[in-house]
């Protein structure tokens, strides 16, 4: 019977040992993350192992990924099936390799950028003291990655909306 507790101890024990030196980041799933062009999102990440010179990290969460340096914070945090974002004067809307992205700088040095006319949405939270936003969102393996979600939409100038779409962003129903 006390061998079967010191087995039973030292595999509790190195369970514990090497949980503790995971390497997984822990995030939460997007609303919409089951989600199966998400899937094709993740299936397109799977050889992904570096983004702009930055390591894979694992997350817990369904339809993410992350990179960044080992023994350093997160740089690069990718979640797919956040809220689709619908016209907005608020955020820059820029193009880059065929691809829409809302730029969110209100965390700056930080910066999430949002899919725009995809559905489901993508979204990528950025560390730019870590890493240059351009090299990520150009990323060939990223970029092939969320072009598996169709495009249904492509950012505009305020000018350029119709009139519906005006009226939404001034707040007229």
């Amino acid at each position: 019977m006390s061998r079967r507790l010191a087995v039973a101890t030292v595999l509790l024990l190195a369970a514990a040992f090497l949980g503790g030196c995971s390497t997984t980041v822990h995030l939460e799933p997007a609303d919409d993350a089951n989600n199966p062009l998400c899937a094709e999102v993740s299936a397109g990440l799977r050889n992904a192992d570096s983004i702009a010179d930055l390591d894979r990290r694992w997350t817990d969460a369904q339809a993410s990924a992350a990179w960044g340096a080992p023994g350093e914070d997160t740089a690069i945090i990718l979640r797919c099936g956040v809220t689709v974002p619908g016209p907005t004067a608020d955020l820059q809307c820029v193009t880059l390799e065929g691809v829409d992205w809302l730029v969110d700088t209100a965390d700056t040095p930080f910066l999430r950028v949002t899919t725009y006319g995809r559905d489901p949405a993508v979204q990528l939270y950025i560390d730019t003291t870590a890493v240059s936003s351009n090299d990520v969102i150009s990323s060939r393996t990223l970029v092939g990655a969320i072009t598996s979600i169709p495009a249904d939409g492509r950012c505009t100038t305020p000018d350029e909306l119709d009139e519906d779409a005006q009226d939404l962003l001034d707040g007229t129903p």
